[in-house]
C-alpha cells in the first residue's frame, strides 16, 4: 500500500509520540501519546512556560543562545547582560524538550551545532552583526549561510489586518483611490529560513490575568532564527511550540453562520430562522449586528462624539424597540440550538445613555457631573475587568455565546504607546472567556499581528462585492496559514457595493460560486451591509442557482467530521485546514504558481471557481501533483504530475480527492450541536488507504487533556478487484460520547457489486434503504451499505466483491457522473422550451435504471456512453430554435 499523508492519523490512534524536532511520527513509540502540559496561565490554550531549561542555554558575557529545537535557536544580546525570561506577545513557551546539540570553541569563535543548524559567534564581540554571527544549514544538498541584515527575499507572506473596502487585493480609500495591499511576512520562505525579531515586543506580566507590560529600557537584540530548508511543516510546528497552539474552535463554528447588517427585530429573526428551517438549510450561528443596541442619539451616524466616533457606533444596552425582552429572545435562541453572537464597537467607552453607566462610573471612580463618556482604554486593566464583569458577563449568563469584536478605530492604545488595540482586545476577550467559562473560548475579530493565531476566529472585514474579491480570498486564506492564522471568516458573497456598481451585487452566479468556496473554507458565514439591494437569502434566487446554493451548505455539513478532524490536526501540528500546495510539494514550482489552489485538509485539493462562466461552463486551469486524483463532481480519475484545463457547470466545484481516500461524513443534519450518532464512511476510487476520524465533546476544554477519541478507517484493494473496508474500535473517550453508532458505507463512483459481506454475513440488495442491506444511487454511481446501531468498541469489516466482467469493465464509468449531470441540465433546458429528443430522454433516466437494476449497471452505462456520443448530431438535426439548440449543444462541447 502506498504511504498516504493521512497516515498521520493512523499513528495518532495508535497513540504515538510526536517528535518535537520533526513533523513526522515515530512508529517505535506506540501506546502512549503525550500531550503538552495544561495551561499554566491564560495566554491562550497552551502551556505557557517561558523560562527555558538552563541546559538548553549557552551564555557568553552579554549574549545568550537558547537551543529550542534542532531548527530553531533564540539569540539574545543585551548591553547589560539582562536576559528576558518572561513571555512576550509572540513567544510564550521556551521550556521545550532539549534537542541534541554540541558547543565547541575554536579560534575565538563559539560554534553550536544541532543536526540541522550550525551557529558561529565571535566570542566576546558584543552586538550581533554580519561580522560576528552566522547560521548555516544544508537542505537537500543546498547550503545556506545566514548573517544579520540578509534580506528574506523568498518570503511567502502571512496575512493582513483587514480587507475593509478591498476589491481583491486593492484597497479603496475614502477619496476613491485604490492601492495594493501588501501582506505581512510569514514564517515560511523559499529561502529556507526566517528571523523573528522580538526585541521591542511587549511582555506579559505574572499576574493572575496576565497583563501587558513594556520591555525594560535598554539596548538589546532578541531574535528567533528558524532554519528549515523546505521542511515548511517542521517550521510551523516549531513556531506553535514557542508561540502557542492553534486552538480548536467549538464544533458549531464549522457550521453555517447567518449574518447581515440589518435592523432585525425579535420577530423578524424568528421568521428568518423559520425560513431556513422551511428550506431545510442547516444552521448553527446567529450573528446580530450593531442594531441590537440603542444608538443613544437621534442623529446617530451623522454626528460624532468626543472620541471622533459616529454616535451610536458603540453601545451595550439592548434596543427594546427591536428586542422588547432580550432574555426571552435568548431563551428562544438557546431552545432553537442557535449560538448567538453580538457585534461590539467599544471605542467610545461607556456613554451616559447606557443602563450600566452609573454602576460602571462608580466602579471606575469616574466623575459623572458632565455626563461624559467613560473613556475606553484596553490597556487599562481596571476598565477591561469592569467591562466584562459589569457589562458583558451578565449578557453571557443571559445566553450570548461569544462576541463579534468589530474594532475599526485607532490602531494603537492611547495609554501604552505601540500597543495594538486589535491584538490586545483579541487577547482580553479570548482569555476572559477562557478563565470564566467551561466552554471553549472563541471570538471573531481582525488580525492583530504575530501571536494572534492563539485567538481565533478572524473577521476579514467589509469587502467589495466583485469577482475580484472572490478571486483573492482563496490565496489570502491559505497563505495566512504561514503565520498559523487558519480560521479566517469572510463575508461570503461580499459586503458592500463600491463605485455604485450593482451588477455583481445582484449576480446569482457570483453568489453561488462564493458559497461553493465557503464550503471549502475555514468558516462558512454569509454577511452584507445594510443595503436593500444585497440579499443573501438563498431561497429568493432562481432555481438554477438556488439548488447549488443549498447543495453548498449541505456538503459543508456532510464534511463536518472530516473538517473537524483536520481542525484537530491544526491544533496538534500547526498545519491549518486550508494550506498552500507547497507545504506538501515544496520542490514543485507549480505548487507556488497556482496560488488559488490549496489543500483542504490532508486529502482534498480545491481550486474554487472565481470567474464567470462562458456558454454554461466555468473554465479553470489546475495543477495536480503526483499520484492519482478523483474529480469529485464529475467522477473523473486524473493522473497527477501535470496541468489540466477543466470545465465546470454551476452545480460543479473543482474539488480533487486523493485517489482511494476515505472521507468520514454526516448524513443530512440540522446543526452540529445535536447528538451525532450517524456516520457515513465514504471511499473514493483508487488504491488502498488508511486514515482516522477525530471526535470530542464539541465545546469543552478536555480536548487539551484526554477528552477525545479516534476511529481508524482502512480500505484494502485486493488483486481480484474486491475491496475490504474496516472500521476499527474507537480509541479514547469524552463526555457525552455515544456508545453506539449507525454506519453507512459508501463506495463512491463504483459499479454495483456481486456480493457484500459485513463481518462475514451476506448483505442483500434492497431498493429501499434498510438495515443490513445495500442499494445503489445512480446519479453518483455509489454503493450504499447500511449497518445499524453498532457498538463503537467493535470492529466492522465489509468485503465488497465484483464479478470478473464488472471489474474488467470498471474503466467505463470514468467521467460518467459529469456526463449525466450535463445531460440532466440539457434535458431540463429543452423541456422548458418544448420537446426533448427520445434518445436524450431515454439516456436521462439511466440513473433510475441503475437504481432499479444495479446488477445491470455495466450494460446500462455502456448504452449511456454510446448514446452520449450521438447527442451532438441529434441536436443538430432536431427542430428547435437556434438559440435553444446552441445552448443545449454547449453542454456537450
Amino acid at each position: 500500500m502506498k504511504k498516504q499523508i493521512s497516515k498521520f492519523w493512523i499513528d495518532k490512534v495508535k497513540k504515538v509520540t510526536l517528535n518535537p524536532d520533526s513533523n513526522r511520527i515515530s512508529m517505535k513509540n506506540i501506546v502512549l501519546y503525550i500531550f503538552l502540559l495544561l495551561p499554566l496561565n491564560t495566554m491562550g490554550q497552551l502551556k505557557s512556560n517561558p523560562t527555558a531549561n538552563p541546559e538548553a542555554t549557552i551564555i557568553d558575557n552579554n549574549v545568550r543562545f537558547t537551543i529550542l529545537t534542532s531548527g530553531l535557536i533564540r539569540l539574545e544580546w543585551d548591553s547589560l547582560g539582562r536576559f528576558e525570561d518572561r513571555a512576550s506577545f509572540v513567544v510564550i513557551n521556551r521550556n521545550l524538550k532539549i534537542p541534541d546539540f554540541k558547543k565547541e570553541e575554536s579560534a575565538g569563535w563559539i560554534v553550536i551545532s544541532t543536526n540541522k543548524l550550525v551557529l558561529k559567534y565571535k566570542k566576546g564581540s558584543g552586538r550581533f552583526t554580519a561580522d560576528n554571527l552566522e547560521v548555516s544549514f544544508v537542505s537537500k544538498g543546498i547550503s545556506t549561510v545566514w548573517i544579520p541584515g540578509l534580506a528574506n527575499k523568498g518570503n511567502l507572506k502571512g496575512t493582513y489586518r483587514t480587507l475593509d473596502r478591498c476589491d481583491g487585493n486593492l484597497h479603496q480609500n475614502y477619496q476613491g483611490v485604490y492601492e495594493e495591499i501588501t501582506l505581512e511576512d510569514g514564517i515560511i520562505s523559499k529561502d529556507g529560513w526566517f528571523l523573528w525579531d522580538d526585541s521591542k515586543n511587549f511582555l506579559f506580566d505574572n499576574s493572575d490575568w496576565n497583563w501587558v507590560r513594556s520591555r525594560p529600557s535598554g539596548n538589546r537584540q532578541d531574535w528567533y532564527f528558524f532554519g528549515y530548508g523546505n521542511e515548511y511543516k517542521t517550521a510551523l510546528y516549531d513556531y506553535t511550540q514557542i508561540a502557542g497552539k492553534i486552538p480548536l474552535p467549538p464544533r458549531f463554528a464549522f457550521g453555517y453562520w447567518w449574518s447581515r447588517y440589518w435592523s432585525y427585530s425579535d420577530q423578524e429573526i424568528r421568521n428568518l430562522i423559520a425560513d431556513l428551517d422551511r428550506n431545510q438549510i442547516p444552521h448553527d450561528v446567529l450573528v446580530i449586528d450593531m442594531d441590537w443596541h440603542i444608538s443613544g442619539n437621534p442623529n446617530a451616524w451623522i454626528k460624532k462624539d468626543e472620541f471622533d466616533q459616529r454616535i451610536g457606533w458603540t453601545g451595550y444596552t439592548w434596543n427594546k424597540s427591536l428586542f422588547p425582552d432580550p432574555s426571552k429572545f435568548l431563551e428562544w435562541t438557546n431552545k432553537m440550538q442557535l449560538k448567538t453572537t453580538l457585534n461590539l464597537h467599544p471605542a467610545s467607552g461607556i456613554s451616559a445613555d447606557e443602563e450600566k453607566y452609573p454602576e460602571f462610573a462608580k466602579a471606575m471612580n469616574f466623575d459623572t457631573t458632565g455626563h461624559h463618556n467613560i473613556p475606553f482604554e484596553c490597556a487599562d486593566k481596571e476598565f477591561m475587568e469592569n467591562l466584562f464583569k459589569i457589562v458583558l458577563h451578565p449578557y453571557q449568563e443571559m445566553g450570548v455565546d461569544f462576541w463579534w469584536l468589530d474594532w475599526q478605530q485607532w490602531q494603537n492604545s492611547k495609554k501604552m504607546e505601540g500597543l495594538s488595540n486589535t491584538l490586545w482586545l483579541n487577547y482580553c476577550f479570548f482569555t476572559d472567556m477562557e478563565r470564566n467559562s467551561s466552554n471553549r473560548p472563541m471570538l471573531y475579530h481582525r488580525w492583530g499581528g504575530m501571536g494572534n493565531h492563539r485567538y481565533q476566529i478572524g473577521f476579514s472585514g467589509d469587502t467589495k462585492i466583485s469577482w475580484k474579491s472572490l478571486d483573492y480570498q482563496p490565496y489570502f486564506t491559505s497563505t495566512a496559514s504561514n503565520v498559523g492564522y487558519g480560521y479566517w471568516s469572510h463575508d461570503i458573497g461580499g459586503h458592500m457595493i463600491l463605485d455604485n456598481d450593482t451588477l455583481d451585487a445582484k449576480n446569482p452566479e457570483l453568489f453561488t460560486r462564493w458559497l461553493q468556496y465557503a464550503t471549502f473554507s475555514p468558516i462558512f458565514r454569509t454577511h452584507s451591509t445594510k443595503d436593500s439591494r444585497i440579499r443573501k437569502e438563498m431561497w429568493i434566487y432562481p432555481l438554477a442557482y438556488r439548488n447549488p446554493m443549498f447543495d453548498a451548505v449541505d456538503i459543508r455539513y456532510a464534511l463536518a467530521p472530516y473538517i473537524y478532524t483536520m481542525a484537530r490536526k491544526a491544533y496538534d501540528t500547526g498545519i491549518s485546514i486550508c494550506h498552500p500546495l507547497y507545504y506538501e510539494y515544496p520542490d514543485n514550482q507549480e505548487a507556488y504558481e497556482f496560488k488559488n489552489e490549496y489543500f483542504f485538509g490532508d486529502d482534498m485539493i480545491v481550486l474554487p471557481v472565481t470567474s464567470p462562466e462562458t456558454d454554461n461552463f466555468a473554465t479553470v486551469k489546475i495543477w495536480l501533483p503526483e499520484g492519482n486524483w478523483y474529480e469529485w463532481f464529475t467522477g473523473t480519475l486524473l493522473k497527477g504530475g501535470q496541468v489540466y484545463e477543466r470545465k465546470f457547470l454551476i452545480n460543479e466545484i473543482p474539488v480533487y480527492i486523493r485517489a482511494g481516500a476515505i472521507i468520514p461524513m454526516y448524513p443530512k443534519i440540522k446543526n452540529l450541536q445535536q447528538t451525532l450518532d450517524d456516520l457515513i464512511v465514504r471511499v473514493y476510487p483508487g488504491e488502498s488507504f488508511e486514515t482516522s476520524m477525530y471526535e470530542d465533546n464539541g465545546d469543552d476544554k478536555e480536548y487539551m487533556k484526554d477528552g477525545y477519541a479516534f476511529t481508524k478507517l482502512k480500505s484494502e484493494k485486493n488483486k481480484d478487484g474486491s475491496l475490504k473496508l474496516t472500521v476499527f474500535p474507537r480509541v479514547g473517550k469524552f463526555i457525552n460520547m455515544n456508545d453506539t453508532r449507525n454506519y453507512e458505507f459508501q463506495i463512491f463512483g463504483s459499479p454495483a457489486p456481486q456480493t457484500i459481506l459485513v463481518n462475514g454475513k451476506n448483505i442483500p440488495y434492497s431498493y429501499e434503504k434498510a438495515d443490513y442491506c445495500w442499494n445503489y444511487s445512480g446519479n453518483d454511481l455509489t454503493v450504499h451499505i447500511y449497518i445499524p446501531k453498532t457498538n463503537c468498541s467493535k470492529k466492522i469489516e465489509a468485503l465488497i466483491s465484483y464479478s470478473p466482467e464488472t471489474y474488467g469493465s470498471i474503466n467505463i464509468i470514468d467521467g460518467v457522473i459529469g456526463k449525466m449531470n450535463r445531460l440532466r441540465l440539457c434535458v431540463a433546458l429543452l423541456k422548458e422550451n418544448g420537446r426533448v429528443p427520445n434518445n436524450l430522454s431515454d439516456a436521462d433516466v439511466t440513473s433510475m435504471k441503475l437504481e432499479y437494476k444495479p446488477l445491470s449497471c455495466i450494460t446500462e452505462i455502456e448504452n449511456f456512453n454510446s448514446k452520449y456520443s450521438t447527442f451532438t448530431q441529434t441536436l443538430e438535426n432536431f427542430k428547435i430554435k437556434d438559440e435553444i439548440r446552441n445552448k443545449a449543444l454547449n453542454y456537450f462541447k
